[in-house]
């Protein structure tokens, strides 16, 4: 099982990057290890949440598998929740929270908790783990430079 909490600044809004992060269907665009996504079932709830099911294929080196989500946004709170419907993994949710800061810059704060179903896949993450989130957290931060400008 691995687990990891990152707390990130952005010099974003809010609402910019729970837009950019809430975009699942773009994501091929701009993280190299998605493939590719395919989203279905969306839903708006009467008190403002949508969710929608997506199906990311990812690749790295020799590793190809794919994977199904439920994603739910919520705008009132700026919150994305991730959670498994199925896929390689025993367990896989993750979120992310969007606080406005008051010299205008977002604290963006990400959790996620996985486990793969075997022990190799498992090891390999437990190794790169840190380098991963990273990896995916810049590639947001990257993705956010390019759509709404640098600070």
């Amino acid at each position: 099982m691995a687990r990891h909490t990152v707390v990130h600044r952005l010099p974003y809004t809010p609402d910019q990057l729970f837009a950019l992060v809430g975009d699942v269907d773009r994501y091929p665009e701009f993280v190299p290890w998605v493939t590719h996504m395919r989203t279905s079932n969306a839903q708006a709830t009467p008190d403002g949440r949508s969710t929608v099911d997506a199906e990311a294929g990812v690749g790295f080196s020799f590793l190809r598998e794919r994977f199904a989500t439920r994603v739910t946004r919520n705008p009132a709170d700026r919150t994305i929740d991730v959670a498994l419907l199925s896929g390689p993994f025993r367990k896989l949710s993750n979120q992310w929270r969007f606080t406005q800061e008051a010299d205008g810059w977002t604290r963006v704060d990400f959790l996620i908790d996985f486990e793969f179903r075997g022990p190799l896949l498992n090891a390999l993450l437990r190794a790169n783990f840190d380098r991963a989130v990273g990896k995916l957290i810049a590639c947001f931060e990257a993705r956010a430079r390019a759509l709404y400008g640098s600070a």
